[in-house]
């Protein structure tokens, strides 16, 4: 039924949204507290990967983000779905690096850091 298509497609286009940096605000309430909690629980069992768990996982929302909003867009707004293009993904990816170097400077300052390092002032 077209409804639910597009119903759906509505749900993964917000999604996305909220998990892409086109929203000011999202970066501070969706993906660095994903990011910290995927580096958190990587670190857990091996702390040297925190700094780059949370590069990888801002940089996974980021991308992923992109990705829904793509996909949830075409369910709206087409009867048929395209495949996610090899030009968009890059696109996608090329926008998610410029944010991901914000994220590094952050990690380099130690304002985001393991967790218990906030609890032992390190």
């Amino acid at each position: 039924m077209a409804w639910k298509r597009k119903f759906s497609g509505g749900v993964l286009a917000v999604v996305g949204y909220m998990l892409s940096p086109l929203s000011w605000w999202n970066d501070l309430f969706v993906n660095v507290p994903l990011a910290l909690v995927f580096a958190w629980v990587v670190s857990f069992f091996y702390r040297p990967a925190f700094q780059w768990c949370v590069i990888l996982g801002y940089w996974l929302t980021n991308v992923l983000g992109f990705v829904l909003m793509q996909k949830g867009g075409e369910r709206i707004f087409s009867k048929e779905g395209k495949p996610y293009s090899r030009w968009a993904l890059l696109r996608d990816m090329g926008i998610s690096l410029l944010y991901t170097g914000l994220i590094v400077v952050l990690v380099k300052l130690e304002i985001l850091k393991p967790i218990k390092n906030y609890f032992e002032g390190k």
